[in-house]
């Protein structure tokens, strides 16, 4: 018969090998947090119409915001305290809205959203844009896992994608399009996912 302690340690071990396979489906959870993502690209994409910027969380509880700001000449990259008066006098410095800052940072936060920026690429010799999401889901938040970002791309016009639903770089469906390497994978014929080492 196994002793007490045994039981114990056997318990916690299937405790942590659960945890240790943590992990979010990111159909499901687009799906289920739709509005929420949705209603962040659009106020972003508004947003840098106007002036450039990117938002990134640099803690896990987010709490450490950091900005970067870009201006005619310079960029600058702040980091603040989420709320912190230091961090509007900033904004308000430089020309940005505040109100709409605060409002992304606290959708942000409630969907786990630890980075947004736009970026730039090509297809078909065109210049286009997209807006490109990190998330880092607390479902995922134990010691025993390797850290994991779940990387949404919002694309400003619908896409290519092969029978299995892998982003292609043309219509031609030639070749796979990789984005920092990684191969995306279709949600809608606008948002991509995949699962990254790295938020950017």
């Amino acid at each position: 018969m196994l002793s007490r302690l045994t039981c114990h340690i056997l318990i916690l071990f299937t405790v942590l090998l659960g945890s240790s396979c943590a992990s979010v489906n990111i159909p499901k959870f687009y799906n289920r947090n739709q509005p929420i993502l949705d209603s962040i690209e659009q106020i972003y994409k508004q947003a840098y119409q106007k002036r450039h910027f990117s938002i990134e969380f640099t803690d896990r509880p987010f709490e450490r915001v950091s900005l970067e700001l870009v201006t005619d000449s310079l960029t600058y990259i702040y980091e603040f305290w989420v709320g912190e008066e230091r961090m509007q006098d900033s904004l308000r410095k430089y020309g940005f809205d505040s109100s709409v800052i605060n409002d992304l940072v606290t959708r942000m936060r409630s969907v786990n959203c630890t980075w947004i920026n736009n970026l730039d690429y090509y297809a078909e010799e065109k210049k286009q844009s997209m807006i490109y999401i990190s998330l880092w889901p607390r479902a995922i938040n134990s010691p025993f896992v390797n850290k994991k970002y779940y990387i949404l791309t919002y694309f400003s016009q619908p896409q290519y994608f092969d029978s299995n639903g892998n982003l292609m770089a043309g219509r031609r469906l030639r070749r796979i399009r990789r984005i920092n390497k990684e191969v995306f994978k279709r949600i809608n014929e606008r948002v991509c996912y995949t699962l990254s080492d790295r938020f950017r």
